[in-house]
């Protein structure tokens, strides 16, 4: 199966190893509402920029490749997209949908599989995800937050080989996990061997409230960091509770090659709805 710094690789040189392909390409999925269309037209121009280094995979719900695969047809793109296919037509729907993007192989490159985990995620559950995605692509599971067993669960997924996904927000405050949540999620994860991605809710590098909603959104930068602080024994909580963008960011600077190969080899990615948000954050604080 591909890794963490195998995806890395994949693109330009010239972004710090902190950094590199960490933001995926969400641009398809809520609260978005921009077409497919504009969706894949940004992507490739903003693949071709100068911060193109920071940016991974492409997004694409699997209800939705038909109108990916037509738009790609229309632009020609010099080389496939590399892509994360999200399912979204339950697991019996990962084989076809597999097949189509591998029919294509002169449009899209499948990188990752991404699926939300049913309540209990048991081992009959996970051989099956591991019989319908190709070995040498990364399967994404994502168990559900909420429940006594949320932390089984990311162990389970985590020792049959597939990434955890942590969901840092959404729709409602209640999609938002607290401070401890994540710490716990990433205490399990730190010393695992095992990455993971993070989806919703990290549009912005640093903890900040939204005036207009009332609710607390984590930040990327924060947990970067606290990802660094689990793996050397740090204050895991108090980065991710951190509001000071240029500590966080003095931080994160202070990180060696090899300090920050080991943070990205667990926190792998994260899915974000724009690819210019994210840049300029990391521009402003001096990263990039």
């Amino acid at each position: 199966m591909s890794s963490a710094a195998e995806l890395r690789s994949l693109g330009p040189g010239g972004t710090p190893p902190l950094l590199a392909r960490l933001v995926d390409d969400a641009a398809l999925f809520p609260p978005s509402d921009v077409t497919m269309a504009d969706a894949v037209r940004v992507h490739l121009d903003e693949r071709a920029g100068e911060r193109a280094g920071v940016m991974g995979l492409f997004l694409c719900p699997a209800s939705r490749l038909p109108e990916l695969i037509t738009e790609l047809i229309k632009l020609k793109p010099v080389k496939p997209v590399a892509l994360s296919l999200v399912i979204d037509t339950g697991l019996g729907g990962v084989p076809k949908s597999v097949s189509i993007v591998e029919s294509r192989s002169e449009l899209l490159a499948l990188r990752m599989v991404e699926m939300p985990a049913p309540s209990d995620v048991d081992e009959v559950w996970l051989e099956r995800v591991s019989e319908f995605v190709p070995e040498d692509v990364i399967r994404v599971v994502e168990p559900r937050r909420g429940g006594p067993d949320w932390l089984d669960g990311v162990r389970r997924v985590a020792e049959h080989g597939s990434w955890p996904k942590l969901r840092c927000g959404g729709l409602n405050s209640q999609a938002y996990p607290t401070v401890d949540d994540v710490a716990d999620f990433l205490s399990v994860l730190a010393g695992s061997g095992v990455s993971f991605k993070a989806t919703t809710g990290l549009d912005g590098a640093v903890r900040c409230t939204d005036d207009r909603t009332g609710i607390t959104r984590h930040g990327f930068l924060n947990l970067l960091v606290a990802t660094g602080r689990a793996l050397s024994g740090g204050d895991v909580r108090a980065a991710l509770s951190s509001t000071d963008g240029p500590a966080l960011a003095a931080e994160a600077k202070s990180f060696s090659d090899a300090a920050a190969h080991a943070v990205r080899g667990v926190f792998a990615s994260y899915g974000s709805r724009s690819i210019a948000e994210p840049v300029a954050d990391l521009e402003r604080l001096g990263l990039l």
